[in-house]
């Protein structure tokens, strides 16, 4: 059982691979010798030639697996135009890759006269055998065969026999190929190596601690690409018999042919291995289970990098390296370029913006470089002078632009050069970080494949509980860091060990974004209770640090792209020394974006957006004012609404044939139920959208989008909009800035009555509650005074003070001879507050009049009782008899009533409650808002409820209202 759980594991491990790592391979081409003693190739197949260049495709024996099962690789030769000998290039791929992953780049350089030889490393596509990683008992072994076959081509150009003039380039995996083969090869003339690593334990189990030797965590998420690149590729191979051969379905990059499973496969652990060693899988699957490397899986790790044969590489070297990788980073090229100085090599240095996690922003220069590189050394030319600068370095890009600006020194300053120190803000006391059981949730600092985007991840990094942070003073000048910056930790942890991750952000305002999605993980060990401190070395980088900018070193206690411990921890963290140390250079800008300035071309196409727009806003004015002549004879009336329809882009009519008035010194309430077209109507009636027909008339003027008559009116609509840094008093005051119109036309000591807001006028409306800000809304809407005001759901938000308050408001600014239209669901309140009503229901106007003639009623009378015990007589008396429709009653022993809708005079409905014995203190007709409003909608329903109005006239008015209630 505990054997089939650890396969559940593996496979689980195994699972969890997405897409294989892409192959990146930067290249060149020149001129060069040749010689001969081939390795055993098969028959050749000729592929036709292209823009002169001929390609031949052939199987070619190399060694055989350990299990003695011999091995082709699947190559390709690229032959140039013209008589030879000519130069070499052996092109490596990625991992994951095969031939067809640098065919283009192999194409370009044959055009330019070089010979290329490009190959499907062991283990992937068509080539045989199993992947060992770079080992140099096979893929390396397999480049010295390689290189054979090019002494023995006659155009190949040679130094000697069997010395091809040979440049060797790739990147990736295929970068520690040439790093690797140039160090035990001395026949390589020039090396290219980009986005590589120098020791692939420390690239897999990285350590973050200065002075620590111990691996830090797993890679995770990169370690389960390379098991996805090496199942996808599991299939197609041609070149191997036997167990260590392999058949299956290759992925799109491997040019291989269909199948199932590797060849051999004896186990559901050696499937999820794919085509990997299964000796050199099973390693890696312990460690991505335990998150620690075995001693056996460090040493084949060491022994497959560049690591130990740096010092023995007398090729000139150009290193590229990405400056936003999370595979491999700047200390790996950091590592291949000191082991080079120390043998005396010479090399050049160049980081990009890419890497990784994302493409260069200039990849044209990039290219150049390594052409240039290839070119010079291939040509056989000795000169002092390195062909490209010593070290470049791309800086972030800038706003407005698409591409980062490259500088160069003369001299490759390494990780720490030019020292400075930011000051730190040393908290008050520790924070205390905690690690869940489990490991899990997991912060999100980066996400390995998708590069430095300066998206607002910041709350997916900094998880409550599980993070401290650290800012830095405010910077009082510029700064651009050039490599590794560093910070000391203090660590107090209830365990004896301790696993965090630091990454540093740039703060705005309330959140911070990286200009580098990058993480240093940090494995210390502890005693129990007692401060550690700890140097940690951020990920290295170029960073632009802005005078007036602040910067955040934020540390976590488990990160999604590593490997974390599953117990639970609580660390308390602060600074040791309250200094960030940042190395800092300043290069020549060398190439700076010629690119579109594409902030300003986004600013342009506004701005002619908003020229345009005015435009025709304009010409849209002239042909209204032609075609909606000014009524004289509305002149004196604050609103007409004529025969308004609005219809939809899908086919809903929201209003159909809309017509009512608003007189001088009218508080109309516009009343429905929701979709009624209450809204819809408002909109058209404030210019913000245009009626399919009809028309709307401010004192006699049209109304349309830009009507100068709107400047006489106020509106509230759908919420108010504030700027939250400005305080209340002054979002009136620029808000009616805006106008244009003087300050003493404002009236703005009328409105700030209006608001009450009292000492809160001067603060941030961002502080405001949603009720105080309703009410500094309907203050901006009454600036001016304006003439007609138009207040959709004035009271919401408002408590019942408050909106008993606002009625007199709105009843005194009407009783002036102005108009106030007021949009609300609170039916009590409009009946209250209003002086007439506008009733619609799909889309139509189904009443409109004065509110008192409305509730007035000649068939309801309203008996108001001494005690609920009258109710009884009351009901019994008229209960069955002839011409009564309905009885209701309200049993509150405060004020109960019974409410009588009869065909009989009200006199003989009088008569007979009275004779039943009820004790009666008042009598009455009026009715509530709520009554009238449910009864005209109910009426105004067809049976299918559709608005006909075409109903049966079956059932009682108060069975259709509960039926309205019911919806």
């Amino acid at each position: 059982m505990q054997r089939l759980a650890r396969q559940r594991r593996r496979g689980a491990v195994a699972s969890a691979a997405v897409a294989a790592l892409a192959a990146l391979v930067l290249v060149a081409a020149p001129a060069g010798p040749a010689s001969a003693v081939p390795a055993a190739p098969s028959a050749p197949g000729v592929v036709p030639a292209e823009s002169g260049v001929r390609t031949t495709d052939q199987m070619v024996d190399v060694g055989p697996e350990s299990d003695g099962t011999a091995v082709r690789l699947d190559t390709r030769l690229y032959l140039p135009a013209g008589t030879g000998p000519h130069p070499a290039v052996l092109l490596a791929h990625g991992f994951g890759g095969s031939k067809e992953s640098v065919d283009k780049e192999a194409r370009q350089y044959a055009a330019d006269g070089t010979v290329v030889l490009t190959f499907t490393a062991r283990g992937f596509g068509r080539s045989g055998g199993r992947i060992h990683l770079n080992s140099p008992d096979f893929e390396i072994a397999d480049g010295k065969a390689l290189l054979d076959l090019l002494g023995s081509r006659p155009e190949v150009r040679r130094d000697g026999t069997g010395d091809p003039r040979v440049a060797v380039a790739g990147g990736s995996y295929g970068g520690a190929f040439a790093l690797m083969l140039a160090g035990v090869d001395p026949r390589v003339d020039a090396t290219v190596a980009a986005i590589t690593w120098n020791d692939l334990a420390t690239s897999l189990f990285p350590q973050g601690a200065e002075g620590s030797t111990d691996p830090g965590p797993y890679k995770q998420l990169w370690g389960a690409r390379f098991f996805g690149a090496s199942v996808g590729s599991a299939g197609g191979a041609t070149g191997a018999t036997g167990p260590a051969g392999a058949t299956g379905a290759t992925g799109p990059s491997s040019g291989g042919t269909g199948g199932t499973t590797p060849a051999g496969a004896t186990s559901p652990a050696d499937v999820l291995c794919g085509r990997f060693d299964v000796t050199l899988c099973r390693q890696l699957q312990d460690a991505a289970e335990t998150g620690r490397p075995s001693p056996a899986l460090l040493a084949t790790l060491h022994r497959n990098s560049p690591r130990p044969t740096i010092a023995e590489v007398t090729a000139p070297t150009l290193l590229v390296q990405g400056e936003s990788d999370t595979l491999f980073g700047l200390d790996q090229a950091d590592a291949n370029a000191a082991g080079l100085a120390t043998a005396g090599t010479r090399h050049a240095v160049r980081w990009t913006d890419g890497g990784h996690d994302g493409a260069s922003s200039n990849p044209g220069l990039d290219e150049d470089a390594a052409r240039t590189w290839v070119r010079t050394y291939l040509a056989g030319t000795r000169t002092d002078a390195l062909p490209v600068p010593a070290f470049t370095y791309s800086l972030p890009i800038p706003r407005r632009t698409d591409t980062a600006p490259v500088a160069t020194l003369d001299t490759y300053p390494g990780l720490r050069d030019g020292l400075e120190q930011v000051p730190l803000r040393r908290p008050d006391r520790p924070a205390v970080v905690l690690t869940p059981p489990g490991g899990q949730p997991s912060s999100m600092t980066s996400i390995p494949g998708l590069g430095a985007t300066e998206l607002p991840t910041y709350r997916l990094a900094a998880l409550p509980g599980m993070s401290a942070a650290f800012d830095s003073t405010v910077l009082d000048r510029s700064l651009t860091v050039v490599g590794t910056p560093s910070v000391r930790l203090s660590v107090t942890s209830t365990g004896a060990e301790a696993t965090l991750f630091v990454s540093m952000w740039r703060v705005e305002g309330t959140d911070a974004v990286q200009q580098r999605s990058l993480t240093t993980p940090v494995r210390v060990a502890l005693t129990p209770g007692k401060a550690t401190d700890v140097t940690v070395d951020l990920p290295a980088s170029v960073w632009s640090m802005a005078a007036g900018s602040r910067w955040r070193v934020l540390v976590t206690s488990t990160d999604s792209s590593f490997t974390t411990p599953r117990e639970a921890r609580a660390d308390r963290i602060t600074l040791a020394d309250p200094v960030l140390e940042v190395p800092t250079a300043q290069g020549r800008i060398a190439a700076s974006s010629t690119e579109r300035d594409t902030e300003t071309l986004a600013l342009a196409s506004a701005i002619l957006g908003l020229l345009a727009g005015i435009t025709s806003a304009a010409l849209l004015r002239r042909r209204r004012r032609h075609r909606e002549a000014v009524r004289e004879d509305y002149a004196d009336i604050p609103l007409v609404v004529d025969s308004l329809v609005k219809t939809y882009s899908d086919g809903h009519r929201a209003v159909d044939d809309v017509s009512w008035r608003a007189e001088r010194g009218q508080v109309v309430g516009l009343l429905g139920p929701n979709g009624a077209g209450k809204t819809t109507t408002m909109r058209m009636m404030l210019g913000l959208i245009t009626p399919d027909s009809g028309s709307v008339h401010v004192l006699g003027r049209p109304v349309h989008p830009g009507s100068e008559v709107l400047g006489r009116v106020g509106a509230l609509v759908e919420g108010p909009g504030f700027l939250p840094h400005l305080t209340g008093r002054q979002n009136l005051e620029a808000y009616w800035a805006a106008t244009g119109r003087p300050a003493e036309e404002a009236a703005l000591d009328e409105a700030l009555a209006v608001a009450a807001l009292g000492g809160a006028l001067d603060r941030p409306v961002r502080t405001y509650s949603h009720g105080m800000k309703q009410r500094l809304g309907i203050a901006q809407a009454m600036l001016g005074r304006p003439e007609v005001l138009f207040l959709d759901e004035p009271t919401n938000g408002l408590d019942p003070p408050q909106i008993a308050a606002m009625r007199p408001i709105l009843q005194s600014y009407a009783a002036t001879g102005r108009t106030v239209v007021v949009s609300s669901h609170l039916l009590a309140e409009v009946e209250m507050t209003c002086s007439h009503v506008v009733v619609m229901h799909a889309g139509r106007v189904v009443t409109a009049g004065p509110v008192t003639e409305l509730l007035a009623s000649e068939d309801t009378t309203v008996f108001e009782l001494a005690s609920v015990a009258s109710i009884a007589p009351a009901r019994a008396a008229l209960a069955g008899a002839d011409g009564i429709r309905s009885v209701e009653v309200v049993d509150d022993p405060t004020k109960p009533t019974v409410t009588v809708v009869s065909d009989r005079a009200r006199e003989a409905v009088v008569r007979a409650v009275v004779e039943s014995g009820a004790e009666v203190v008042g009598v009455g007709s009026r009715r509530h808002l709520e009554e009238v409003f449910l009864g005209v909608i109910a009426s105004s329903q067809g049976p299918s409820g559709d608005g006909s109005g075409d109903g049966d006239g079956a059932g009682s008015i108060v069975e259709r209202l509960r039926q309205v209630r019911a919806r």
